[in-house]
């Protein structure tokens, strides 16, 4: 059972990436304003929580913990992402470069996960070096942003993440599959 449990843990963030690359695929302008827009809602439900917080506090601990402050700018940020998508949707190079540092920063850590099976003398650390080197790669061309639109770009974004996704459950599986021989 516990085996079972590792293993859907292990499956979870690669199945996110997967829904999400094909997402971005089928429409990235339509995704990113849904996910904006899901964003802006919570902020906004936080920062009700966060003023009704304030007035049914104390005096002395309301000041202390400037939840009315925090509920108001959640309230005002909030409020701009649910009713302003398209000025994030203007923004796309930037949230490019943000997430083609979060990708080269998960390659980084996919090198750890290599160089720590390669330590641990398992058979399969090829995989999670392909991995690696596939997250860093698509990490550098995201960066480097050499596509003439923004749709190209996230198409790609959209290809590199089912591509990540699929690499990540072959190494999860894989790795899964060595512990058990290893166990026996």
């Amino acid at each position: 059972m516990k085996g079972l449990k590792e293993k859907a843990i292990g499956f979870i963030p690669c199945l996110f990436e997967l829904i999400v690359g094909v997402l971005l695929l089928v429409n990235p302008v339509g995704f990113t304003s849904g996910i904006i827009m899901a964003a802006g809602i919570a902020l906004m439900i936080f920062g009700i929580i966060e003023t009704v917080k304030y007035f049914r506090t104390s005096a002395e601990e309301a000041f202390l913990g400037q939840t009315l402050v925090k509920g108001l700018v959640s309230l005002l940020v909030g409020a701009f992402c649910t009713f302003k998508t398209e000025w994030f949707i203007l923004t796309f190079p930037v949230l490019t470069i943000i997430y083609g540092v979060v990708i080269l920063l998960a390659g980084l850590g996919k090198i750890q996960l290599t160089i720590d099976m390669l330590r641990r003398k398992r058979k399969n650390w090829v995989w999670a070096a392909v991995n690696a080197f596939v997250s860093i790669v698509c990490a550098i061309v995201i960066l480097n942003s050499p596509f003439t639109s923004t749709a190209v770009l996230w198409m790609f974004t959209g290809a590199s993440l089912i591509a990540a996704g699929v690499l990540d459950i072959i190494a999860c599986f894989v790795g899964q599959r060595s512990k058990e021989g290893t166990n026996r």
